[in-house]
């Protein structure tokens, strides 16, 4: 597909400018500065000659490399004015070997936010890092850089979806007390929601109501939201205990967003690239990541970890994405035409990733000589295909006051067809098994052409691809092969922290007996779990890579523990990359 228009340079000056995203790119960034030597405060004029703030926010770090990470804060000032804000990072955590520390200013124009682009540190190192305004002293954080050369072994919490009316953050907090290298965060990290909306039911009993009382538009929207998430004790956990790597979904902006639009805007509700801007804006005021040098746009970027991986960023939703379509507009009479959507979706035109970033991809993947290639990216990547009857009951628009049972039967019908020897099924069974469609057609199976060419390079390359996901809200694993059949990788998807999965639509007992039967109907399709939240851990060493999904016992109880009887985990060897 040609090149978005948002991708000109004359839309880069025209959109950066007018999102204010500019004072992200320097002016509001504190300056490195080398002091040496032992202390144990701040080599800075004290105090400081702006206006009084509070830590109200915690601290973050993010976007490790071999020798530098980002550092985060905000600064909520107590009057109108700039803030003068000092920085220290050291090697322990009582500051008694410091390394390193500066001051600069924050202002409304970053809303008080606060990035340190820490240089020249030492590889595979921790830190630990705090702020100061004035007198007052942020919460200590914890850091860590990327190595370099050999690795022995690497691990990664992975988390997405963070609905704060659904429930408490007890995921974030149990990511905290995980010895993880980074955590990579698959989008949603918020959602736009008026309050009463989207999976708010028991918000007001648990003292979780969004904020603003309304729909997020503008950039003061958007940022009194993060300010909202950011001032949750278990997510400030838990960033002050990793570094986090982040991506955006469709929620930073609004639901199911593509390149022009999103279904959860509509023409009454003003420009939809201005309310991307303030988005994005906000998402990078208020994230641990590396600010844009030059398209803020674009998120895709490569994260070495030694020889044993390569991570590899992706953008599915914003920078390029062709809108997805919908089952409503691909089925007549509450009956999805199967041709239709056969034909839809392999239409080799339509794209996830766009010409740019696929080539950067490609380019990547040939490039690395890594132990491993790993994808991080938002939406399911392996075939999920199930027989028509099944999907027409499952989706909304479609599904009738009789869903559940008309879902069941189909259901039951459809395994008892799969479990029939081909050359013993009857008519009626083959054809239920033959009206197989894709069922998120909001994945990669709604871009089929863009997927399978995509495999077809990884597997002739003979990367070792593992790719993770979010989005759904819950637990997937899948062998990825190419339409040949060949094995090109695995995928891995994380639950959600709080937002619903399977069990809003089906009921607990019903999502729970439905994910090993998926298993049943889906070819490559080796684990689910629909029914539960909770997080993924991912352990990579030369040779094998182990993946395990834990889950919290109850996320609308402020008490908790971890559901150790529903724990799995799964090892893939290198040499084969098959699922075990």
């Amino acid at each position: 597909m040609p090149t978005p228009p948002s991708l000109s340079r004359r839309a880069l000056v025209k959109g950066v400018a007018a999102a204010s995203l500019l004072p992200l790119l320097g002016a509001n960034l504190l300056a490195c500065s080398d002091s040496g030597g032992s202390r144990s405060e701040p080599d800075v004029p004290l105090p400081p000659p702006g206006v009084a703030a509070r830590f109200e926010h915690g601290v973050a770090s993010g976007d490790p490399l071999s020798d530098r990470v980002i550092l985060w804060t905000r600064a909520t000032p107590e009057a109108e004015g700039f803030v003068e804000v000092a920085w220290e990072l050291a090697e322990d955590a009582e500051f008694s070997r410091g390394l390193r520390s500066g001051r600069g200013r924050t202002d409304a124009a970053v809303d008080f936010t606060v990035k340190v682009d820490v240089d020249g540190l030492a590889p595979a190192t921790q830190y630990y890092y705090r702020f100061r305004v004035g007198e007052r002293v942020s919460p200590v954080g914890r850091t860590r850089t990327a190595p370099l050369g050999s690795v022995p072994a690497a691990t990664f919490a992975v988390v997405s979806c963070s609905n704060y009316p659904a429930g408490y953050f007890h995921v974030y907090r149990e990511v905290a007390v995980r010895e993880v290298d980074a955590v990579l965060h698959l989008g949603d990290y918020l959602y736009e929601y008026a309050p009463g909306e989207y999976a708010s039911a028991s918000a007001e009993a648990l003292g979780r109501v969004v904020d603003p009382p309304s729909e997020l538009f503008s950039l003061a929207d958007y940022r009194r939201r993060y300010a909202q998430y950011r001032g949750d004790g278990d997510l400030q956990a838990a960033h002050a205990a990793h570094p986090f790597i982040v991506v955006w979904d469709d929620h930073e902006i609004a639901n199911d967003t593509w390149r022009e639009g999103a279904e959860n805007h509509g023409a009454g509700e003003g420009a939809f690239s201005a309310r991307r801007a303030a988005a994005i804006q906000a998402w990078y005021e208020w994230l641990p990541v590396r600010p844009p040098t030059e398209v803020a746009e674009i998120i895709y970027r490569r994260q070495p970890w030694g020889d044993l991986l390569d991570l590899l960023m992706l953008d599915t939703r914003v920078v390029a994405r062709d809108r997805q379509f919908t089952y409503a507009e691909l089925a007549s009479g509450g009956s999805i035409d199967v041709a239709t959507t056969r034909s839809a979706i392999a239409d080799a035109r339509r794209s996830l990733l766009g010409d740019t970033q696929l080539s950067w991809l490609r380019e990547q993947l040939s490039a690395s000589a890594a132990r491993w290639q790993v994808l991080g990216q938002q939406v399911l990547m392996g075939r999920y295909w199930l027989p028509a009857p099944i999907m027409e009951a499952l989706d909304p628009t479609l599904a009738d006051g009789n869903a559940l049972q008309a879902g069941t039967a189909a259901v039951l019908a459809a395994v008892e067809a799969r479990n029939t020897p081909e050359a013993q099924r009857t008519p009626e069974q083959q054809a239920l098994l033959d009206s197989a469609v894709p069922y998120n057609l909001d994945a990669w199976d709604g871009y089929a052409a863009e997927r399978d060419a995509l495999l077809r390079f990884a597997a002739d390359l003979g990367s070792r691809l593992v790719v993770l996901a979010g989005d759904t809200h819950n637990a997937w694993s899948s062998q990825l092969r190419t339409p040949e059949g060949t094995v090109a990788g695995v995928e891995f998807a994380t639950p959600s922290v709080t937002s619903p999965g399977l069990e809003a639509v089906l009921g607990e007992d019903a999502a729970a007996l439905f994910a090993p039967l998926m298993t049943t109907l889906v070819d490559d399709l080796v684990y689910a779990d629909f029914s539960r939240r909770g997080f993924l851990t991912v352990r990579f060493t030369p040779e094998a890579v182990e993946a395990q999904w834990r889950y919290v016992s109850d996320i609308r109880e402020s008490g908790y523990q971890l559901n150790a009887q529903a724990e799995r985990s799964f090892t893939v060897r290198r040499d084969d990359l098959r699922l075990v």
